[in-house]
């Protein structure tokens, strides 16, 4: 890129820069630049007559000289070193005083390279420091006050003339160069911080719309497990009330008293679980109000934040992260719990064996809850799919893990009742493993039947 072609950006304040003339950015830049290359070849024009005048020349062509060179400072904007060069090419002359500032402040403050400017500036000062050494010297000798000492006091008169015509310009235009400098970088700055937290908020409400999307998942998967055991019984035990109903009136009986308990117990279970989701509303209204903030990105994040923490948990897991067995739902399933869960498959007329290996010992709520939902959903796929079956439910209390495995033969020919079945059983019961880093494995077995195991480590 040429150098005399580097654009000066607008040195004025105002508000944001809106096409203009040619390489002006505002209008009023224009004016201001017109206004001064006026006055600069008024000046100029007076200087080039005199100029004219002491060397013999028609005073009128130095005016016109001094108009051209005056005018140029019209183009300060657009190729800032040709104006100062005009300006040096004149300083023999004794003319351009306003070029030679301006166009020394314009160098200065555009984006021109600082060995040129230093080396533009340098050149000016010393035709500056050499005409005026030349005038004061004439000066002198045409007064006859030449001296001895008038040459060194000449000669620093000079330099500090120079200095003071040449310097201020410069400074003035670094100055304003390196604020406009820090004044764009701290406008990039605020744009990235900008930025930075406008993908803050995308990502705190894409973290939320998960948290969402996982409470959906979790309140399914809940819904299922604490629904699809009691009701599968429920549907087993009526359709054995209605074989027996009229040849065997006590079993009847007791078969209609079990599918009530069964309906008490479910509705228990719902109960318990819409007291969980429905506790944190209610701490919420309980607690004192106080000044919300405005919404930004960093309300934003820890609402997400909250959205993870209040649903990143198993609504059977009432231990918190601790998995103590310490929070609102005392009441959640656990493994001592399991003899019940076999004896009502044993009451539906499933042949089920249980068998405990190991030491029986507290696992912490979440784990013993997860286990517990494992076999109560295998157990209801062996009503759903096995019907007559036998089946073999084994828990193993380890060192480091809790593993269980449930097992069943295939069907001795029974009707099957007719159950409904969504496919999610196995993936629910395969999310609750892994989300405690166990592992989980489900499949059939060469004898016909089915397979189900999963092993949790404690923590």
């Amino acid at each position: 890129m040429s150098t005399t072609g580097a654009r000066v950006p607008d040195e004025g304040v105002g508000g944001p820069s809106r096409p203009g003339w040619w390489w002006w950015p505002r209008r009023r830049s224009a004016v201001l630049d017109v206004a001064l290359a006026a006055i600069s070849a008024v000046e100029a024009a007076f200087e080039g007559a005199t100029f004219a005048q002491r060397i013999g020349l028609v005073p009128g062509a130095g005016a016109l000289l001094g108009v051209l060179v005056g005018s140029v400072l019209v183009l300060r904007r657009r190729w800032p070193v040709a104006v100062v060069l005009v300006a040096i090419a004149v300083t023999p002359a004794q003319m351009g005083f306003l070029l030679s500032l301006v166009g020394l402040y314009t160098l200065a403050a555009s984006e021109v390279p600082r060995r040129i400017t230093a080396l533009l500036a340098g050149m000016n000062g010393l035709g500056t420091m050499v005409v005026a050494f030349v005038g004061f010297e004439d000066n002198l000798h045409d007064s006859g006050a030449a001296t001895r000492m008038s040459v060194p006091l000449t000669l620093i008169v000079s330099v500090l003339m120079a200095l003071g015509l040449t310097a201020p310009p410069v400074l003035l235009g670094l100055y304003v160069r390196a604020r406009r400098r820090l004044v764009e970088s701290l406008r990039e700055r605020a744009d990235g911080l900008e930025r930075e937290l406008e993908l803050l908020a995308e990502k705190a409400l894409e973290r939320a719309e998960r948290a969402r999307a996982d409470e959906r998942t979790r309140i399914a998967r809940e819904m299922h497990d604490v629904v699809a055991h009691r009701v599968s019984l429920m549907v087993v035990h009526a359709g054995a009330l209605r074989a027996t109903a009229l040849d065997d009136p006590a079993k009847a009986a007791a078969s209609a008293e079990l599918i009530g308990d069964m309906g008490r117990q479910a509705l228990t279970e719902l109960r318990q679980m819409l007291g969980v989701l429905r506790a944190p509303a209610a701490s919420a209204a309980a607690a004192p109000s106080a000044p919300r903030p405005a919404p930004g990105p960093a309300v934003l994040t820890a609402a997400a934040d909250s959205a993870v923490g209040a649903t990143g948990a198993p609504y059977l897991a009432p231990g918190g992260d601790s998995g103590e067995g310490e929070g609102p739902y005392e009441e959640g399933p656990v493994l001592d719990q399991l003899g019940a869960l076999v004896r009502e498959s044993q009451a539906a007329g499933t042949v089920v064996e249980l068998t405990v290996e190991g030491e029986s010992r507290p696992c912490g709520a979440r784990i013993e809850a997860t286990v517990y939902r494992v076999v109560q959903e295998a157990l209801t796929n062996v009503h759903k799919h096995a019907a007559g079956a036998r089946a073999q439910v084994r828990l193993a209390y380890r060192d480091k893990e809790i593993a269980v495995l449930i097992t069943n033969g295939p069907s001795d020919g029974s009707p099957r009742t007719a159950l409904p079945s969504g496919g999610h059983g196995l993936i629910g019961m395969r999310e609750r493993v892994t989300a405690h880093g166990g592992g989980f494995a489900a499949g059939p077995t060469p004898e016909g039947g089915f397979r189900v195991s999963a092993m949790v480590p404690l923590p």
